[in-house]
């Protein structure tokens, strides 16, 4: 199981030491004790005393998490949360509408008009909007192993960045 097991408030450093280093975490919160805000799609708690069967079913649904956020393509939650390998990034509404069919055609060209009508279905918004939207996202997205490329005439392409790009 790749879920660490954290007893709640009283291994409190140690939660904050996962959290940090991206580790799926299980609270067991004391019975009393007033569970802490989650920090991320990697944290679930529990109170104690709790039955075996829930702890191991909680613990499931981490480890289903943490697959979907280590996987070799992004998953973009409902909340605006994108994921992929280790990394999580906030996205605002709009940006999140152009993520979504960029992740939905993951490697593949989507013209700017397909991006536009996603984000802004009811708006006629210029192209230059979406040009600045389209750079906040590059911006977000650094460092996370992903990159949007801009395919000239063509439209952009949401791509994994190559290993020799990364570590210059």
């Amino acid at each position: 199981m790749d879920v660490e097991l954290i007893r709640w408030p009283a291994e409190e450093d140690k939660r904050a030491r996962l959290a940090h280093q991206g580790k799926a975490r299980l609270l067991l919160v004391s019975a009393g004790a007033v569970p802490p805000v989650a920090e991320d799609a990697l944290e679930d708690w529990v109170r104690l005393p709790a039955d075996r069967t829930e702890v191991r079913a909680r613990a499931q649904a981490l480890t289903l998490r943490l697959s979907a956020i280590t996987s070799e393509v992004p998953t973009l939650h409902d909340t605006g949360l994108l994921t992929f390998r280790n990394n999580i990034v906030h996205l605002p509404p709009t940006e999140a509408s152009l993520v979504t069919v960029l992740v939905y055609a993951f490697d593949s060209v989507i013209a700017p008009d397909t991006l536009i009508a996603a984000a802004w279905p009811d708006e006629d918004t210029p192209r230059n909007t979406l040009d600045v939207h389209i750079s906040r996202i590059r911006r977000r997205l650094t460092g996370t192993g992903l990159r949007i490329r801009t395919i000239r005439s063509r439209g952009y392409m949401l791509e994994t960045v190559p290993d020799e790009v990364e570590r210059t």
